[in-house]
């Protein structure tokens, strides 16, 4: 067990009365963290004049106790070297230990005064833990991230690390990555925007929570596509708005009747989620239209449409509205790495005093040094090098993934040729429940994601979410004669 520095001073409760002697109480103390495990074996103590400086004690009488716990096999160490927590402590200790942890009284259960949201919000859903394996969705190909370049910028930036950059920045991020970011918008995306409109987030998760605690009241309406992002939903619902699902089709969300009422449209044009549909250039316009005539917004969230494999791109949202209805999100965890929480949302000009304020009441900025090194990124040309490269990394993986189904799934699973993303959908054969078939799926370990879980009711045909983008070509390879396994030992039990 590797020894544990104790570089903070040490806390010790209660105060000493006047009637133990210093040497009993510091020994006492010192001995109770030890049993509590508030001071775990290995760790090492403060020094001797620390602590006399600390509690105003002389350092005989810290020795003293030092050398009390060092006799009682608490603590050992040698002159010179520290004093630390003895690894092993004795087994009459340990039982004292065990002991001390049953008496702890248990708090009684009892109701919170917990507010509306409090009640009403639920946690987000944790995507894809454990090992990577086909055919999970929603995350990049980490191992080709060029995580030795990003640590040059970043310990170039750090060298070079100034007064200002530690102090922090506006609320709406940093000024030379909020220019990055637009020349990025207004060149590869179709966005129309200027510096000043984009505020720098943690992610689309937060972008989200802003517009929805800046623009929507308790039972106002919100309209998202069905199936659709659970972690829209969850915002949505947890600041009480009421939830009106719009069925989907091959052209993206429809545009009708269901949208009327509605302060907030949430739409995923660019690669619908989860289906992985382009919205068609005659739907955004009509969209569009509808939302100028009834006065609500839209958020367009592009989630991962840089990775576009075939067809004409078209313009986002944003770029053809030309009466500031939309907000339009994105962030750099599927281009990068998704621990990366940086990301961006360009607001209407009108609407920027707003985001300023209720960011500088919440995270004040996202960090600022991680802000700095992705400017950094992205001004030397290295995000735009890696961008390109993962998209004909992934066009690869999507090509492969396609012939191995004509091969071995064909009559099983229908998968779609998407044009874009990191995921596509896989339409089962009817008689096959995506549920079952997700179980037999897994115990072959293949991941694959039903498409009910992201649904608000039921759907008119069954399936599964497929990820390419996070496994090479052999395990997709494998995943398919898997998945193949599954769903024909499926049909054989029937």
């Amino acid at each position: 067990m590797a020894r544990r520095t104790t570089p903070f001073e040490l806390m010790l409760l209660p105060v000493r009365d006047s009637v133990t002697p210093a040497y009993r109480w510091l020994y006492t103390s010192l001995r109770s963290k030890i049993l509590e495990g508030r001071l775990r074996p290995g760790a090492r103590l403060p020094g001797t004049r620390d602590l006399a400086r600390q509690y105003g004690l002389s350092r005989g009488t810290i020795v003293y106790a030092f050398e009390q716990l060092k006799s009682e096999g608490y603590v050992d160490g040698t002159v010179g070297s520290g004093t630390y927590v003895s690894k092993v402590l004795p087994d009459e200790l340990l039982q004292v230990r065990r002991k001390a942890y049953a008496q702890t009284p248990v708090q009684p259960k009892r109701r919170r005064n917990v507010s509306d949201y409090g009640r009403r919000v639920s946690p987000f859903p944790i995507f894809g833990v454990g090992p990577t394996r086909a055919f999970r969705p929603h995350i990049p190909a980490l191992e080709l991230f060029p995580t030795t370049l990003w640590a040059q910028v970043t310990a170039r930036r750090l060298r070079r690390a100034s007064m200002k950059l530690l102090l922090g920045c506006r609320p709406m991020g940093y000024q030379p990555l909020r220019e990055a970011v637009s020349d990025y918008l207004n060149t590869s995306r179709g966005v129309k925007c200027v510096p000043e409109q984009v505020a720098i987030v943690s992610g689309v998760q937060e972008a989200l929570d802003l517009v929805a605690r800046l623009f929507l009241n308790r039972a106002d309406r919100v309209c998202m596509e069905n199936p659709g992002y659970v972690g829209a939903a969850i915002v949505f619902e947890a600041i009480g708005a009421k939830i009106t699902a719009v069925r989907v089709d091959n052209e993206g969300m429809l545009a009708d009747s269901r949208l009327r009422g509605s302060r907030l449209i949430y739409v995923t044009p660019g690669h619908q989620f989860p289906l992985g549909i382009t919205m068609s250039l005659a739907r955004r316009l009509r969209l569009l239209e509808w939302a100028r005539t009834s006065g609500a917004l839209i958020f367009e969230d592009d989630y991962d449409s840089e990775f576009r494999y075939s067809g004409r791109p078209v313009p986002a949202l944003q770029g053809l509205d030309r009466s500031g209805l939309v907000l339009f999100a994105g962030s750099f965890s599927k281009g990068m790495f998704p621990s990366l929480r940086l990301g961006y949302l360009v607001v209407p000009t009108d609407l920027v005093d707003y985001f300023t304020a209720a960011i500088s009441v919440t995270s004040r900025h996202v960090p600022l040094l991680e802000q700095a090194v992705l400017c950094d990124f992205i001004v030397e040309g290295h995000f735009g090098r890696h961008i390109r490269r993962m998209r004909e990394v992934y066009a690869e993986r999507l090509s492969v993934l396609l012939e191995s189904a004509r091969q071995r799934l064909t009559g099983l699973l229908e998968i779609s040729n998407v044009e874009a993303g990191l995921q596509t959908v896989g339409w089962l054969r009817a008689g096959i429940g995506e549920e079952s078939a997700a179980r037999a799926a897994a115990a072959q370990n293949v991941e694959v994601t039903p498409l009910n879980r992201y649904s608000r009711g039921h759907l008119a045909r069954e399936g599964f979410q497929l990820g390419f983008a996070a496994v090479n070509t052999n395990e997709i390879r494998r995943g398919i004669r898997d998945l193949a396994a599954a769903l024909e030992s499926m049909l054989r039990s029937r």
